[in-house]
């Protein structure tokens, strides 16, 4: 019975598996009947059909205003193989297809490659194209991305194989090659770029050409990736060399060669920059070909009234700064802060004008933005328990903590390594409130709160917001804060726009909707709303940018960052070298950010941004402003009460002045005061710089009329250090042409840090080093008078200071 059973198992098995094996084979000869009886298209009418091809547009927000038709004005020449030059030949063959006269149409290693790659990505996402394939894909087929569709270009390319000459394939190819916008074929991209016939073509202008099929929007020379088309050029040039087909001495000339590219034309585009930073997008996205030929339909989010004052406005104050200023180019973004939807984009003066690498939109460039950084910097403070009433001091300051407080170089140290910036004005202020501090723009204060807020911190909270360029924090210091890295316009407005929203980010977007030419909906906006401020930060933020009676004393009432009757946040931004300015305004419904400068990084007028860009912000806003609905930013919450007294802006309490460090733990400045506030890198050079502004005769000026005592820390009452000064004798009278010995004797019950020295309430000299000896000079003493005045104060390691004075006679 089981050997009965088993038989008739076998011949049911026997039986499926022939079943199965009919069934493939009737497909496999279905498939080869339809592999066989593809057949190939006429190339004149498919050439002639490519003209017609489905044009992808796009348009304003509306709908109705046509910006740019991707294959408008189509422009190809068709030549013979024997009108294009042989370096250009070389060239286009290094690039695509090295081996094309060698293989029959396809190359089975590069397919297995690619299918490798499309297999474990689920889809076609790698091509493995020949010359030949190119050439059946770019006239004969569809864009669809599927695996019939591949094997369709497979066959066909070895049918046009037997069916043509290697001459005649790779003639049809050069005709038909993309090289940008609606430029195809050699002959129409020679012409266009460099205004002369493809059989003129050197091996530099050649390997330029050559460089673009892959990629033409994105290595546009006319557009922001200038550098990468020189690295795809040089490669082209690299892999001719490798071919064997010109010498070493051929390739160092083309490689040095600079050419200067043919103005580009105005075909009817509007709102170009914008045009081009879109559709570089849909290409990533979707493929060049099918933004080319797939007819898809772009409703952007420009606003074309916007676009069409905002282009006008930084043309006209554009060419004006360049008399006045040397300032040569200027940029504009406008984006909605409660979508993220660009509303504007201007990339340059005039996008027309090569001359002036007019085509670079300075919108998406990294450039360093100056004092524009700067609330990102105070929002991380915030963030971290400090208020706009928290008072730093703006002071001269030695910021290396390797360096001695007076800027000098400590052991080991150049002078190169100290770091003491100025003001934009080369002035000190004293003790100043962060809304102050951040209103008027000082750098110092700035700097300081760089420190407490945190480099690594500030760097997150800049990322939170949608600052991407800012990727290496290793590379940042505290320079940092004015402007030390680069951003982009782009971005930067973007993150204003956080502060405009109460602290919720909406990602920067350009499109409303994509569809196909069926009408389908392939991509449409969704708002993708994060927060990523508290919302007091943000507010407290816009309510110092937008407080003009802070920001006075640096800009004056009436300056151009004020629109009366209309609140409005702004700050300001100027690079130490004058390369750049920034502005950056918003209300709660609109951010706008404008840049002046030179392309090529020639520096401009030393003159701020408050006189080269502030005025081209005054003038969009006016003109802007009337359509926008009026709204008020938020008022913040009151500062608490019961805080230390230097964080709601008591900084003199009973006459006793330190600098921040002293009453602040930096990370946590809510928290317990420090016990041994020199334990902090920067204390010292912060304290001194404090120190030396009083004995220099600083104006005490309280910004809190009521201050509140200081709570001491428990620990710190039983601390503190015996001084006496034995030399000079209090009376004693010395000569004035020797110097004077002071010899000062300590007990502590701490290290000391150190020791300075006041004559006559002026700062002579800082010791940090047993045994605390100093010589008074004849040039520290006032010989205009018979008494001197000493005074000595000694800091220990907790921070306490103890202070002796003693008065001297000259004769």
């Amino acid at each position: 019975m089981l050997v009965k059973t088993k038989t008739k198992l076998g011949h049911k098995f026997a039986k499926s598996f022939s079943l199965l094996t009919a069934f493939a084979l009737i497909s496999a000869g279905v498939i080869l009947i339809w592999l066989i009886t593809i057949p190939i298209p006429d190339f004149n009418e498919s050439l002639q059909e490519k003209k017609l091809s489905n044009s992808t547009k796009i348009y304003d927000r509306t709908g109705k205003i046509l910006f740019y038709d991707v294959n408008g004005n189509i422009r190809r020449t068709v030549v013979p193989l024997n009108a294009v030059s042989d370096n250009m030949k070389k060239a286009v063959l290094a690039a695509e297809d090295a081996e094309f006269y060698s293989h029959y149409g396809i190359k089975p290693t590069a397919i297995l490659r690619a299918f490798l790659v499309n297999l474990s990505a689920g889809s076609v996402r790698q091509g493995g194209s020949t010359i030949t394939q190119q050439v059946v894909k770019n006239l004969l087929l569809t864009n669809d991305r599927t695996i019939t569709r591949k094997i369709k270009e497979i066959v066909l390319a070895i049918k046009i194989e037997r069916n043509m000459t290697k001459d005649q394939i790779f003639e049809l190819y050069l005709n038909i090659a993309p090289f940008g916008g609606n430029i195809y074929g050699v002959e129409e991209a020679s012409i266009a770029y460099f205004g002369k016939n493809a059989k003129d073509l050197n091996l530099t202008e050649s390997a330029y050409l050559a460089a673009l099929p892959q990629a033409p929007t994105f290595f546009s020379p006319y557009g922001n990736n200038r550098e990468k088309l020189e690295d795809r050029k040089n490669f082209v040039l690299g892999q001719i060399l490798k071919l064997g087909w010109i010498d070493e001495a051929q390739i160092k000339q083309a490689k040095k060669n600079r050419l200067i590219f043919a103005p580009v034309e105005n075909h009817g585009i509007k709102a170009p920059h914008f045009v081009f930073y879109i559709k570089q997008y849909l290409e990533e996205k979707y493929g060049q070909e099918v933004v080319e030929n797939d007819g898809l339909r772009v409703i952007s989010t420009i606003d074309w009234e916007i676009q069409q004052k905002a282009e006008n406005i930084i043309k006209v104050y554009g060419q004006k700064n360049k008399e006045t200023y040397n300032a040569g180019n200027a940029a504009l973004v406008a984006i909605d802060p409660k979508t993220g939807q660009i509303l504007s984009m201007v990339g340059s003066r005039d996008y027309f004008d090569i001359e002036n690498d007019g085509n670079y939109n300075i919108t998406t460039a990294k450039r360093q933005p100056g004092s524009s950084f700067k609330p990102i910097v105070y929002a991380t403070a915030f963030n971290k328990g400090y208020y706009p009433e928290t008072v730093l001091f703006d002071v001269q300051t030695e910021f290396n903590s390797n360096c001695n407080p007076d800027g000098t170089p400590g052991f080991g140290m150049k002078a190169s390594d100290c770091y003491r910036p100025e003001n934009y004005d080369s002035k000190f202020v004293g003790p100043i409130s962060i809304r102050n501090a951040l209103a008027q723009s000082r750098n110092i204060p700035a700097i300081k709160a760089l420190y407490l807020a945190g480099i690594s911190d500030s760097l997150k909270t800049a990322k939170k917001m949608g600052v991407t360029t800012l990727k290496d924090k290793s590379r940042y210091g505290l320079t940092l804060v004015l402007g030390g890295g680069e951003v982009t316009l782009l971005e930067l407005t973007g993150a204003y726009s956080v502060f405009a929203n109460d602290g919720v980010r909406n990602s920067i977007d350009g499109i409303l909707r994509v569809e196909d030419k069926n009408g389908n909906i392939l991509e449409e906006y969704e708002a993708d709303s994060t927060r990523v401020l508290p919302e007091n930060t943000a507010r407290q933020i816009s309510s110092i940018l937008s407080d003009n009676q802070a920001r006075i004393p640096s800009y004056g009432a009436d300056s151009p960052l004020n629109i009366p009757g209309r609140q409005i946040a702004v700050k300001t931004g100027t690079t130490n070298d004058y390369r750049d300015t920034w502005i950056v305004g918003y209300t709660p419904n609109l951010a706008v950010g404008i840049w002046s400068g030179n392309n090529d990084n020639t520096p401009m007028e030393k003159k701020v941004a408050g006189y080269i860009v502030a005025p081209i912000w005054n003038a969009f806003m006016r003109e802007i402003l009337p359509q926008v609905t009026d709204e008020h930013f938020v008022a913040p919450s009151d500062t608490p009460r019961d805080i230390k007294p230097i964080l709601r802006g008591v900084w003199d309490n009973n006459d006793v002045v330190h600098n921040i460090l002293y009453w602040v733990n930096k990370n946590n400045p809510n928290g317990l005061n420090p016990i041994f506030p020199a334990s902090d890198p920067q204390y010292n050079n912060w304290e001194y710089a404090v120190q030396r502004w009083l004995g220099n005769g600083g104006v005490v000026e309280s910004i809190n009329t009521n201050p509140t005592p200081i709570v001491i820390n428990q620990n710190e009452s039983n601390l503190g250090s015996e001084l006496k000064i034995i030399s000079p004798i209090e009376s004693v009278a010395y000569k004035k042409t020797e110097p004077i010995i002071i010899d000062i004797e300590i007990t502590s019950k701490l290290p000391i840090n150190q020791v300075n020295y006041f004559v006559n309430d002026k700062l002579i000299g800082i010791t940090k080093n047993e045994p605390f000896d100093f010589v008074i000079k004849v040039d520290d003493l006032d010989l205009n008078k018979t008494e001197q005045n000493l005074k000595v104060i000694v800091y220990d390691s907790s921070g306490k200071q103890t202070e002796k004075a003693v008065s001297f006679n000259l004769n």
